[in-house]
């Protein structure tokens, strides 16, 4: 299962660099819930947390399974996103026609489906005791950090929704996104901070100052996150 993660990894990531190309021949905004941005960094974003999800979980000896969850979530959630960019229609909160709604409804089920298998992930990295001391601060912090990604996540989708029932669709699509900045910082700790174990591993520091450079970090790391999100509350 971890070889085809990584394979769908590549094809996600490739899938975000094909339609940053055709943003560049078919023009439009940037920015707004019509554009090819999402599909652009949903496939680049995917392509490496699946990449990621797949290396830590085998460090963390998590099941198959699990990661086949994730990586079936992975494939649902960039497929719809650049189905709807496709066709010129919002993805998030788009209930304008049943399909649309089937596809907003899949895009939330998969939003469930990862934040199960980030608990997972975390659970076990906080369980994990056969990894040197440096790696295990590393995949916990990195694991924490991701689960809070989700979070992140999640109130942005739960604050579309309540806008779009409240407000309309106009109101959520312009300010329901408010905790990107610190979904992103948060996102990607899972990889930088066990790449930063790893490549400790290759310097002559013992492995006591391993782990004390990985505490270092992951503090720098943490504030960035805190910071990121008092920003986005503050937005």
């Amino acid at each position: 299962m971890r070889k085809v993660a990584y394979w769908i990894s590549v094809v996600l990531f490739v899938s975000g660099l094909f339609h940053l190309v055709v943003f560049f021949v078919d023009g439009g905004p940037w920015e707004g819930p019509v554009s090819w941005r999402k599909a652009v960094t949903f496939g680049v974003s995917f392509g490496i947390t699946l990449a990621t999800v797949a290396w830590v979980s085998g460090l963390l000896r998590v099941k198959s399974w699990v990661l086949g969850i994730f990586t079936f979530a992975s494939v649902m959630e960039v497929l719809l996103i650049t189905l709807q960019a496709w066709r010129k229609v919002p993805s998030h909160f788009n209930d304008e026609t049943p399909f649309d709604a089937l596809v907003a409804r899949s895009l939330a089920v998969g939003g469930g489906l990862i934040i199960f298998t980030v608990v997972w992930i975390v659970v076990a990295a906080l369980r994990a005791r056969h990894l040197t001391p440096s790696m295990t601060l590393a995949v916990r912090v990195g694991s924490l950090t991701f689960l809070a990604a989700m979070v992140f996540g999640a109130v942005m989708i739960a604050r579309g929704v309540v806008l779009t029932l409240t407000e309309g669709h106009d109101i959520a699509y312009a300010t329901a996104g408010t905790w990107k900045l610190a979904h992103g910082v948060a996102m990607h700790g899972v990889l930088l901070l066990p790449l930063l174990a790893w490549v400790l591993t290759f310097t002559p520091l013992t492995e006591a100052r391993r782990t004390r450079v990985v505490a270092a970090v992951s503090g720098v790391y943490v504030v960035a996150v805190v910071v990121s999100a008092v920003i986005s509350g503050l937005s």
